[in-house]
């Protein structure tokens, strides 16, 4: 089943028949989706959130406006290998300075948990949450998704890539995750592509169900379980396919002949920037200007985030994929299921 790699089609790739290594799908661009996707998600008719909460409304009593002197961001940890820091975020925060007139400071956290967490407590006001995080932050926290990244070539977001090493030539199909002498390792508990996702949609279209069909062995992240496909800890996993693309260009003992892809989903909305629902009006006019109304090209920011501007979004419509998934698997929004 492993396919020539001219014979990709970015809009058929036909995995019922196909296996690809991931050279062809990463060299077509096909680890994001495009912005026709992300429009779409848009134009969607969603009445309400399928699972938990809706958006917090801001409060109509002016006393419960926060007003903070300065403007704490915070981030879910980065995928990437060397991480980012605050000096990469400095074109965005020259803008917030502008627009809101306040300072702003860059906390680092190690975890999903410590991001939300962050938030709910009021030591975070702004932050770019994890695509499956973000769920937990709309129902614990108070955070609003308002806005995510969109490349200079219209690329947004990422897929679910179900991925194995090239030599597995008796893992073909998510089907064969199943047997018994595979080990599946999964990213963490709230990942979206790392194991919401897959635990939903495997279950769906394969008949396979993560946990029950075979066990879990959570890895702490996508670029371990891509690491550890490698190395053959793990024989396949769900892995974020832009992860496993940073992962791949940054660490020089891999290669992307050195792992072949089963099955991929369509594309997911990459993690927004939101801020708490409470943050005084004037604030929230200010960050999202400085997020919507600029062009980061050729900034330390653009450069490292591979975002060139930022486009609008509604939670209810761009996360009801998500909301879905996490509601088929029965996800409690919960700190500790984080």
């Amino acid at each position: 089943m492993l396919a020539d790699a001219d014979s990709f089609e970015f809009a058929d790739p036909n995995w019922a028949e196909n296996n690809y290594l991931a050279t062809p799908l990463i060299e077509a661009g096909y680890e994001r989706g495009q912005r026709a996707d992300l429009e779409r998600m848009g134009d969607r008719e969603v009445d309400e959130v399928p699972h938990g909460d809706p958006v917090r409304e801001q409060p109509s009593d002016e006393s419960e406006w926060l007003d903070p002197d300065t403007l704490v961001f915070t981030e879910s940890p980065s995928e990437d290998v060397e991480g980012r820091y605050e000096e990469d975020f400095e074109a965005v925060f020259d803008r917030i300075r502008e627009e809101t007139g306040k300072d702003v400071e860059y906390s680092r956290v190690d975890s999903y948990a410590a991001s939300v967490e962050a938030m709910r407590s009021e030591r975070a006001h702004i932050a770019n949450f994890s695509t499956g995080a973000t769920a937990f932050a709309v129902n614990l926290a108070g955070a609003v998704p308002f806005a995510v990244g969109l490349a200079s070539d219209g690329a947004f977001g990422y897929r679910l890539f179900a991925t194995t090493r090239a030599d597995a030539h008796d893992i073909q199909s998510v089907e064969d995750f199943a047997r018994d002498d595979v080990r599946v390792g999964h990213a963490e508990p709230s990942s979206n592509s790392g194991h919401q996702a897959p635990s939903a949609l495997f279950d769906q279209q394969f008949d396979v169900t993560p946990e029950e069909d075979y066990e879990v062995d959570f890895s702490g992240g996508h670029s371990n379980t891509a690491r550890g496909i490698a190395v053959g800890d793990y024989d396949a996993g769900p892995i974020c396919s832009t992860c496993l693309k940073d992962t791949v260009e940054g660490d020089s003992s891999l290669e992307f002949s050195d792992f072949k892809v089963v099955w991929a989903s369509n594309p997911f909305p990459n993690g927004p920037i939101t801020y708490r629902y409470n943050l005084h009006p004037d604030i929230v006019e200010g960050i999202e200007a400085a997020w919507l109304d600029t062009d980061f090209s050729g900034t330390d920011y653009a450069e490292r985030t591979d975002y060139t501007q930022f486009l609008p979004i509604e939670y209810r419509r761009h996360w009801y994929d998500i909301s879905t998934i996490q509601g088929y698997n029965g996800v409690e929004y919960e700190q500790g299921n984080l």
